[in-house]
């Protein structure tokens, strides 16, 4: 299981976490509450498993798009090609 920090400790403890991950720890790292990305070993055992056993994955929508778009608009924007 990823060790959870904010971006405000990655930036204060980089070289410790950079030491931490050369050990084989991962990270997983919040922004603003929500998970952003994940900081794993280069040659580590990783494996993303499945989403739907990811309570992230299944959680619904926090707050609403100011901009009018559907989820699926903000979907085609960020990975492009079509959605479905």
């Amino acid at each position: 299981m990823a060790n959870s920090i904010n971006a405000k400790t990655l930036r204060q403890d980089l070289a410790s976490i950079v030491e931490r991950v050369g050990k084989g720890e991962d990270f997983t790292v919040f922004y603003r509450h929500r998970p952003a990305f994940r900081i794993v070993p280069v040659n580590g055992p990783f494996e993303f498993g499945d989403p739907e056993d990811d309570a992230l994955y299944a959680a619904g929508a926090v707050g609403r798009s100011k901009d009018g778009l559907t989820a699926a608009d903000h979907d085609r924007v960020l990975y492009g090609g079509s959605n479905g």
